[in-house]
């Protein structure tokens, strides 16, 4: 009988205190895609880490096609054909496409480069992963973020990868970029590649993977074929619980309209945004990447210039600064968490207390015990999950990085929530508890901003939905009367200047 292509066994990694996977064991064949599913801090990119190398297994063991395999670090083992590509790319932004490509096992013949030999495999690689037309001396900084995907994966054929190990690779992409790359992925399975894919998002996980494994703290507590496991139980596993509702509703009632934003233009967006907002609403803000709608919020909240237009509340103009429209009850939660949303070197109750260190300061002298009393009530209130609020956000897992993102513009006393892409990249347990914060929130007469690319999310929470593209607000209806194909079409035909017929 062959021997699968990996095999791990018993594997178990200590970090402190922190048990992060706990006799964990999994098999891949050639030519097979393993979807590694679980919550935010289940384990799943430490599992990744030890097979690649960047961590060692406190315990256990692995073999690749029946050969022990105990990588020294991550060049060790691309060296035995595992490659890891991780969610944010690993690739050197201001040299060519051919030197990354090439990078850490360039070919050498009596000590000097084979060029010709280097360009001729780099050409190979890249018509493999349907980059035929990208010149190799390209600089790599000046491609997209779904072409950086490509080459990442370029760079593992270079290496002869028989494992290529995948975090999160469609976070960044749009939906025309995700095919592409589940296109790549059907391409390697044929060639005998063996596949680890980790994704939050089910109907992905289902449209390329033939078997799943999930953790929960990190245990492996189910596997199987991707086929003969329904959504349900699948997060069942992930969360050691009945879920009954993956989009639960708080029932609330939007009121009056308090906000209005009338003709706002930035450089080059948003373009003559005219927006009307009710107390107590969720509004969901779709569109294809680059539509505006990021820019948008941070005009609203006074991060980025506009040329023209204001924003009022409760009828009363308020000034373009942050300072002005925090005051004004505005809260932005970024979709960049890690370097504009949060402090990572800080602790949570430090993240979450900045903005708002006034309520605890007199006569300069901040009362800490306060401080940190407030800090864990807001932590209990988000269900943030965490040692102590002295611990530091970046060892926290992304669902509850986000949670204290939400917390601190809640501790700031934000009535309007700008709330960017607040699910990205987290587990469907945790989305589900987003949800509900934003019910309650809009419960409590707050109004909530949602900005989502992920469309069934929007439709099932938002009490009404616009579609953004090339800056513009197109067009604005309760959520009950948009559908998913609705609502692409909507964005396809702004971008395509199509008339759309109501």
């Amino acid at each position: 009988m062959t021997a699968p292509l990996l095999e791990m066994s018993g594997i178990s990694k200590r970090f402190g205190p922190t048990l992060a996977l706990d006799d964990v064991s999994l098999s891949v064949n050639g030519g097979e895609i393993l979807a590694l599913i679980g919550e935010n801090g289940a384990g799943k990119s430490t599992l990744l880490k030890v097979l690649s190398g960047a961590h060692r297994a406190d315990a256990g063991s692995m073999q690749i096609e029946g050969q022990a395999y105990r990588p020294q670090g991550p060049h060790d083992a691309r060296e035995l054909g595992v490659a890891m590509i991780y969610q944010e790319l690993n690739l050197a932004p201001d040299i060519s496409v051919e030197d990354n490509i090439l990078l850490g096992h360039s070919g050498t013949g009596g000590g000097l480069l084979l060029r010709r030999k280097q360009r001729d495999r780099v050409r190979q690689v890249l018509d493999a992963v349907g980059l035929e037309d990208l010149d190799p001396r390209a600089i790599v900084g000046e491609q997209s973020v779904a072409t950086q995907q490509l080459l990442e994966i370029s760079r593992a054929l270079a290496s002869d990868a028989r494992l290529i190990l995948f975090d999160e690779p469609t976070s960044s992409l749009p939906q025309k970029d995700v095919a592409r790359l589940f296109e790549i992925i059907e391409r390697l399975r044929e060639q005998g590649i063996g596949i680890v894919y980790i994704s939050h998002f089910l109907e992905e996980i289902r449209e390329v993977a033939d078997t799943y494994s999930v953790l929960r703290d990190g245990n492996n507590v189910g596997s199987g074929k991707i086929d003969d496991v329904s959504d349900a139980q699948i997060v069942s596993l992930m969360v050691g619980r009945d879920v009954d509702d993956l989009y639960p509703s708080v029932p609330h009632q939007p009121g009056e309209t308090w906000v209005e934003i009338d003709q706002l233009c930035g450089s080059p967006y948003p373009e003559n945004v005219s927006l009307s907002l009710r107390r107590g609403e969720i509004f969901g803000i779709a569109g294809l990447v680059g539509a505006g709608r990021t820019e948008l919020l941070r005009s609203v909240f006074g991060l980025d210039h506009i040329n023209a237009g204001s924003v009022m509340v409760d009828s009363r103009k308020i000034a373009a600064n942050v300072r002005n429209r925090m005051k004004a009850g505005f809260g932005l939660l970024s979709e960049d968490r890690k370097s504009e949303g949060l402090a990572q070197d800080l602790s949570i109750i430090e993240n979450l207390t900045l903005g708002g260190l006034n309520q605890y300061t007199t006569c300069g002298v901040i009362d800490l015990k306060r401080r940190e009393q407030n800090a864990l009530r807001w932590m209990q209130q988000v269900e943030v999950k965490a040692h102590s609020g002295h611990q530091l956000i970046s060892e926290l897992s992304g669902g509850n990085q986000q949670k204290v993102a939400i917390a601190r513009i809640l501790h700031q006393r934000a009535d309007i929530l700008l709330m960017d892409e607040p699910t990205k990249g987290i587990d469907v347990g945790t989305k589900a508890e987003i949800y509900r914060v934003m019910g309650s929130l809009a419960a409590e007469g707050k109004t909530v901003v949602f900005v989502s690319s992920y469309l069934p999310e929007l439709l099932s929470v938002c009490d009404r939905i616009g579609v953004m593209s090339r800056g513009k607000l197109r067009e604005v209806r309760d959520a009950s009367r948009w559908t998913e194909d609705d609502v692409m079409a909507a964005a396809i035909a702004i971008e395509e200047n199509i008339p759309l017929n109501h």
